[in-house]
């Protein structure tokens, strides 16, 4: 599935100058890889998660794709849904961590993952709560399989965000 760049939600992102001080042509990136939340709607289901994902231009919907096949592998009983601009996952207790795409790399991130990932992932995201850890994966090569695959089992081994506690 492709979808057609929205001419009202493009932003222009001025290219590196040269070393003679020429200015390449500008590109135009879809909003949501400026780092700014994606248009895309929120809703429930795989549908418009998987739509959400091909949406993305390449390499990013690249490695967001081989996160959710990962996912999918990984967890029974997978839900998908498209919430604030990003790809959310989670079990029947609730979201548990996302994926989304921006302008030069692919944030897969784990709600609360401070307190329940073993290692704790690297990156502490921005407005996403303090608890909050992840990766950014720049290429497909950047994905460790194996302990993402663990990071997923151990996040969803607890009530998401909007579950039942326990």
């Amino acid at each position: 599935m492709t979808s057609k760049p929205n001419d009202t939600n493009d932003v222009p992102i001025p290219s590196l100058s040269t070393r003679a001080g020429e200015v390449a042509a500008s590109i135009l990136l879809p909003e949501g890889m400026t780092g700014r939340a994606s248009p895309a709607k929120a809703a429930v289901g795989d549908e418009p998660a998987l739509a959400y994902i091909a949406s993305l231009p390449q390499p990013q919907r690249g490695v967001a794709e081989a996160v959710d096949a990962l996912a999918a592998k990984t967890l029974p009983n997978l839900r998908r849904a498209v919430k604030w601009g990003m790809a959310y996952y989670g079990m029947d207790e609730g979201w548990c961590f996302s994926c989304g795409g921006f302008a030069e790399h692919v944030k897969l991130m784990f709600i609360n993952g401070v307190t329940l990932l073993d290692p704790v992932p690297p990156v502490t995201p921005v407005g996403m709560g303090k608890a909050t850890r992840g990766v950014e994966l720049r290429t497909l090569s950047d994905l460790d399989g194996g302990q993402v695959a663990a990071w997923m089992r151990q996040i969803t081994s607890v009530p998401g965000i909007g579950g039942k506690r326990r």
